[in-house]
């Protein structure tokens, strides 16, 4: 990369000379207006930095090459006068007598594979009608999330999307689609509505690197999580992944779309680490973005052969701005954080004051995975399960106990959970109906830093996780009774405790990945959504949206005040079932007072006491919708049914 060894570098990243001579808080990346654009690059070890103009994204040779100016604190500038839009360009740097050529770390779109950034207009990429488009108002009390992956999403045949659209982001929001266009059972955009999420969290939208744009077949696919461009679309996602303003205009047109349904959009960010040791970052300023051992060497916390230096002022800086050109530019709802626990606190909660600032910015959800991938050479506060008190309470963070405690370790595809078996895990779902508020061993601040959770697209689904603990030899496709109703119980726990809820695509239809535990590399046919899961697991689908919509009738529920932990009364039931009440809040719109619920992870039914009072019965653990019809009223001692959540309103 350059003559001077990792550790001189790393020597001169953290001397404070450095940082006072070249930290930064102005513009960096293309500035257009119609009259011209200035390019600014961050690069202050650089003797020499050139803008190299391209006919496309992909022709071989350049056209035009112009000096680039050193200006203050090591921004280098280039000022083009007239109509620069559609123009592709990269930089070669000198640094330490060794040029590189590279894409432009802070391109807002790029050519085939993000090889080449691209000028542009930002009216000239956008739908009709974005300027209209607003973030929709989803209150606390509504907020489900939904986690897919844009190919996923519509690959399969059956999804009724067509052919060309299949896969991409405007087929992600083709109109009433329904199963093999059966014109009855919904798919696509129309089954979301129906289901009642209010969020979809995409897995990774920018430009990664594992997915060659001009070869894409069932065969080569990766989930995303290897940046390459972190300012740029995905291509593959895009009808026309060479022109550069095509990508940014559909998935526009996609979040548009989605907003009009009344459905919010997060975006998964991979800050942590890059797709490779060569990479933008590190062509332009080497070394200086990873964070280093003590030897000068790259730390590996992410597991990844390198891990970014959010520390450093202007790896900082390069989040921040990343971030805030999401939200504003695409009118991002939220955003997950992968591998949060190798970015900083200080950096995490900059990020959350950069996003407060915009308008109706303190919408904008954060959250993200509290722990890092492999040790770190991190010498800062890492924004983990230990210190999420330091977070701003606005910031959130998976919960992997409740997850464990539910259905057993992620990590060990045998061991049972407390739906199938293990019944010391009472005390953790006892801990997760609180969000572990009342928990000596996970401290949030208030339940909204807390995402419930059994299911993501890392490890087993949710149904391939309870198979594998059922059976040696498990089959995947088979409709099981008993295992659904491990699988209506785990809903029905973690859609019941406090926090965020958080759920993988296709939980609620027994999404199987055949047994594949880690698919983020696998056949597409393993990792599409199966659209005719929908109509064989049509009981189970409907069991999710009863919940849901249950959920959203007891706004307590997902409050996210620092009180309401401690409202929550646990009964005194026969071991090892877990029981409690709940109060709602004053002036909440709710048809109840309070809420008991009670879990039964037994094979037989078990009589049980309620509160004093008369109470409805809302959800009997294999009915959600009870709640919704007329029924008789319900005191003194019940039953409740095997492996259950029941739930009884006052």
């Amino acid at each position: 990369m350059s003559k001077a060894s990792p550790l001189s570098w790393k020597e001169l990243y953290d001397s404070q000379h450095f940082a006072d001579a070249y930290t930064y808080d102005g513009p960096l990346g293309p500035e257009y207006t119609p009259e011209g654009t200035t390019l600014r690059v961050w690069a202050p070890t650089a003797q020499q930095v050139k803008v190299l103009f391209y006919r496309n994204g992909h022709s071989a040779l350049s056209e035009e090459t112009l000096p680039m100016v050193k200006g203050e604190k090591g921004v280098w500038i280039c000022e083009l006068k007239g109509d620069q839009s559609g123009r592709y360009y990269t930089f070669a740097v000198t640094v330490d007598g060794c040029t590189r050529e590279t894409i432009d770390p802070y391109a807002r779109t790029a050519g085939i594979n993000g090889q080449r950034g691209m000028i542009l207009n930002p009216e000239a990429a956008a739908p009709e009608g974005w300027t209209q488009d607003r973030r929709p108002h989803i209150p606390a009390g509504n907020r489900v999330v939904w986690e897919v992956s844009v190919r996923d999403f519509t690959s399969d045949p059956a999804s009724g999307v067509p052919l060309p659209r299949r896969g991409k982001y405007l087929g992600f929001v083709e109109p009433n689609t329904t199963l093999n266009q059966d014109g009855v059972h919904p798919t696509g955009l129309a089954y979301l509505k129906k289901l009642g999420i209010t969020y979809v969290q995409l897995m990774p939208i920018y430009d990664f690197g594992s997915v060659d744009e001009e070869r894409s077949s069932p065969s080569r696919y990766n989930w995303g999580y290897d940046p390459f461009n972190y300012n740029v679309p995905e291509g593959s996602y895009a009808t026309d992944p060479y022109r550069g303003e095509v990508r940014v205009k559909e998935l526009k047109k996609m979040i548009q779309e989605l907003h009009k349904a009344g459905i919010g959009v997060i975006m998964d960010v991979v800050y942590n680490h890059m797709y490779q040791w060569e990479n933008p970052l590190n062509n332009t300023v080497p070394y200086y973005f990873f964070r280093q051992n003590p030897d000068g060497t790259p730390s590996n916390g992410s597991g990844c052969g390198n891990e970014t230096a959010t520390e450093r002022a202007m790896c900082r800086k390069y989040i921040v701005d990343s971030l805030v050109y999401w939200a504003s530019e695409y009118h991002l709802d939220g955003f997950r954080f992968d591998l949060m626990g190798l970015i900083d606190v200080d950096t995490m909660n900059a990020v959350r004051a950069a996003l407060d600032a915009l308008p109706d910015g303190e919408s904008i959800l954060m959250y993200g995975e509290p722990w890092q991938g492999g040790p770190s050479a991190m010498r800062a506060m890492a924004s983990d399960k230990g210190n999420v008190y330091l977070l701003d309470d606005r910031i959130g963070v998976f919960s992997d106990g409740t997850r464990d405690a539910i259905k057993g370790s992620c990590f060990d595809a045998r061991e049972p959970g407390y739906v199938n078996g293990r019944w010391d895990s009472r005390f953790g779902i006892g801990a997760s109906v609180a969000a572990w508020c009342r928990s000596n061993t996970f401290c949030p601040k208030t339940p909204g830093q807390v995402v419930s959770y059994v299911s993501a697209h890392d490890n087993y689904t949710l149904w391939d996780k309870l198979l594998r603990v059922e059976y040696a030899e498990p089959d995947y496709q088979h409709r099981d009774e008993k295992i659904l109703a491990q699988n209506r119980m785990s809903a029905g726990i973690y859609l019941t405790c406090l926090g965020i809820p958080f759920m993988l695509a296709g939980e609620e239809f027994a999404r199987t990945k055949w047994g594949e535990h880690n698919s983020y590399n696998s056949d597409l046919a393993i990792n599409r959504l199966e659209w005719a899961r929908t109509e064989t697991f049509g009981d189970l689908v409907a069991y999710y949206r009863g919940l849901l919509a249950l959920r959203a009738k007891f706004p307590r529920l997902s409050a996210w005040d620092a009180e309401t932990p401690h409202a929550i009364t646990f009964l005194k039931v026969a071991e090892p079932m877990v029981a409690w009440t709940l109060p709602a809040a004053e002036g909440d719109n709710t048809p109840w007072r309070e809420i008991a619920v009670y879990y039964n992870p037994l094979q037989k039914h078990c009589t049980v006491s309620l509160p004093e009072g008369k109470w409805k019965l809302l959800c009997d653990g294999e009915d959600s919708t009870l709640w919704q019809r007329p029924g008789e009223s319900y005191e003194g001692e019940t039953t409740v049914k095997p492996v259950s959540v029941t739930i009884f309103g006052a």
